[in-house]
């Protein structure tokens, strides 16, 4: 699984021009699957997202998680972060997921987050045209691979 985890002042999900999600103080998660991924893929990355010290404590050192603060988060399937740029111009996304592998692995790590936020987690909608918005709060913005768990 890779991950892009952008902290944000507020962030909305559209679909065929109907908001889907929306938050204000929290993260946004795109989340790209591939066939490799599996259940401990998603109880790692969650609970790294979930504890993930990157929001400000009271004297401005990031050092507190979307829990400590009390944040939201929407998680947005993106297959496009498994492309493959090696060979011409036009990106390969070969390593990203079906839908019938992908849906119920990214169902999974959705639960799992609610699980560990103990909270609902805003999502878009899997395969659709989405529009999304969002203020990037920093800007912060991390990049997670659970094959390279740096």
């Amino acid at each position: 699984m890779r991950a892009v985890i952008q902290r944000v002042s507020k962030a909305s999900v559209k679909v065929e021009r109907k908001i889907v999600s929306e938050i204000g103080n929290g993260l946004l998660v795109l989340l790209g699957i591939e066939d490799a991924d599996s259940l401990e893929d998603i109880v790692w990355l969650s609970k790294k997202v979930a504890n993930l010290r990157i929001f400000n404590d009271v004297n401005g050192i990031m050092n507190c998680s979307v829990q400590d603060v009390d944040g939201d988060v929407i998680v947005v399937s993106q297959f496009t972060l498994h492309a493959q740029t090696k060979k011409g111009n036009r990106p390969s996304y070969i390593k990203a997921s079906k839908p019938e592998i992908a849906v119920p692995l990214y169902e999974g790590f959705v639960s799992q987050m609610e699980q560990d936020l103990d909270k609902k987690v805003g999502t878009g909608v899997f395969g659709a045209d989405m529009k999304v918005d969002l203020l990037n709060d920093g800007p912060v913005t991390i990049f997670i691979d659970t094959k390279n768990r740096e």
